[in-house]
């Protein structure tokens, strides 16, 4: 054995030493859960067949949904494209405004949008506007990050060129980086469009308007079939709107040509489609604001508990970030062995076509099904816990690894596979020596952008009662305890940063192999 295999070898098992003790710290029991294995069987039997007489009734919720991820998607999309100048450091913006605006992007990834509409209706009132708020948030924090990434890895010779002219800097950008970095941009757009769709749609537990108002209520009245309709609805949205991304996607890999006349057209039903659903939204209702409350919800959150931030015991928030974190690993490990071989009978490069098309309606169903969903559902079977929370995020990490291992096997070089192939090695061995070794880099990185997400969504999960720092936050925001509320936000952001620099330095030593 080599040096560099013994390393890797290490490393897996401390991977597995690491999951087997986040696995005992969120009471993990698969046999319990095989023991109630019935719970979950039955719930699933009584949303199916749907009810299809209350069709009517959520069509319109349903279109409140995609409005509010069209406007939010479209203005945060505006927004980063405007701050990711001004943080990119190639670009050479004013020092003290690059890092104060990152500092802030770094602060916004660090809340999952169920948070930040929770915030918003504060401020907003209840309603739709303050969904689309949160998804603006949302949008614009994930999507100027990616962006300034995106130009920092740009050529900028003919920026430098424009200015070297007399251009000024803005107009060189717009003209010079802006086009370079347009495939890569609209190509996270239309993943944050898709992704924004599943964040709407349970928005309205905390009253940010949507579908997710109707969702809860069906739930709370155990009305199944009628929950089971919801659901076929959000699958099918999810189904048009990842088919137009995949169509809008190959146009902007110019892997399917489009006339000059046609790609003006798509651009202006495009705008056209963004303007109707930013005009046409709900305005904010402040009749039911103090301005009071929000002064005192702002000096809360600048002014956290400090004895609740160092509370060392089982109840302190360094105990609960810590299971947060187990939740989410848990759930990451246990997705991502799920995940690696739907991928590949997902494919129709490795598979027959009918089988591989099949696997892909079962990824896209996961993918439908917003994450709260399953954390009630699994709370039937689990039980109130952290258990429940590794659950939910192990199945929704299921859904997003999947879609993201199937892109990464089909952009793959198959000349070595096929090589294997015409030569008569078996699958599994083809797949061993011919795709593997090209796929690690790209599963390792899904894998780890997957645990970054689970972070965020592990700290909602206590609304459904699945454990971490969840039900604390939520209780406490109901409350009005906004020293708390300061004190909690504040852990996520260090705990955020932390993840994040873990996750650089990973991908460091997977670039230098």
């Amino acid at each position: 054995m080599t040096r560099r295999a013994g390393k890797r070898w290490l490393w897996a098992l401390a991977l597995l030493l690491l999951f087997l003790a986040a696995a005992w710290f969120t009471e993990c029991s698969p046999a319990r859960f095989w023991a109630r294995r019935g719970h979950l069987t039955d719930l699933i039997s009584a949303m199916f067949p749907p009810d299809w007489g209350y069709t009517s009734r959520i069509l319109t919720p349903l279109l409140a949904t995609v409005q509010m991820s069209v406007t939010g998607t479209a203005l945060g999309a505006f927004l980063a494209l405007l701050a990711a100048p001004l943080c990119a450091e190639n670009l050479q913006a004013f020092g003290p405004v690059r890092f104060l605006l990152r500092l802030l992007i770094q602060i916004l990834r660090s809340f999952p949008a169920l948070i930040l509409a929770l915030l918003a209706t504060f401020v907003f009132g209840l309603g739709t506007f303050s969904g689309t708020a949160a998804i603006t948030v949302y949008t614009f924090a994930i999507l100027t990050r990616l962006t300034y990434e995106d130009i920092e890895a740009a050529p900028l010779a003919p920026y430098q060129a424009l200015c070297a002219m007399g251009a000024a800097p803005a107009g060189a950008y717009w003209r010079a980086v802006v086009p370079g970095i347009a495939p890569s941009y609209f190509s996270n757009v239309l993943y944050l469009l898709e992704t924004n769709v599943r964040h709407s749609s349970i928005l309205g537990y905390v009253g940010a308007g949507g579908i997710g108002l109707l969702l809860n209520e069906k739930i709370s009245w155990l009305e199944y079939g009628k929950v089971g309709m919801i659901l076929f609805f959000l699958f099918l949205t999810v189904c048009v709107i990842e088919g137009i991304s995949g169509l809008l996607s190959q146009i902007i890999r110019e892997e399917r040509s489009l006339s000059p006349l046609g790609k003006r057209l798509l651009t202006g039903a495009a705008v056209l489609l963004a303007l109707v659903c930013t005009l046409s939204l709900q305005p904010p209702d402040f009749s039911h604001i103090s301005p009071r409350a929000v002064q005192a919800m702002i000096s809360g959150l600048f002014h956290p508990d400090w004895a609740f931030f160092f509370e060392t015991d089982t109840s302190g928030l360094g105990y609960l970030l810590l299971e947060t974190v187990c939740i989410a690993l848990v759930g990451t490990c246990a997705g991502t062995v799920i995940a690696v071989p739907l991928s590949f009978l997902s494919t129709p490069c490795l598979m027959p076509k009918l089988p591989a098309l099949l696997f892909r309606v079962v990824i896209m169903a996961i993918r439908s099904v917003p994450f709260l969903i399953y954390g009630l559902i699994f709370i039937r079977v689990a039980g109130p816990g952290p258990f429940t929370g590794a659950l939910t995020l192990g199945v929704c990490s299921v859904g997003l690894l999947s879609k993201r291992f199937t892109e990464a096997i089909e952009s793959l070089d198959f000349r070595a596979y096929h090589a294997l192939e015409s030569m008569g090695v078996p699958l599994l061995l083809r797949i061993r020596y011919a795709v593997l070794p090209q796929l690690l880099p790209a599963l390792a990185s899904a894998v780890l952008y997957r645990f970054d997400v689970n972070i965020r969504e592990a700290s909602v999960l206590g609304l459904v009662g699945a454990g971490g720092i969840g039900a604390p936050l939520i209780f406490a925001m109901s409350s009005y305890r906004w020293n708390e509320v300061g004190a909690i936000l504040l852990g996520l952001i260090v705990l955020v940063l932390i993840i994040e620099w873990i996750s650089a330095k990973i991908r460091v030593k997977l670039a230098r192999g």
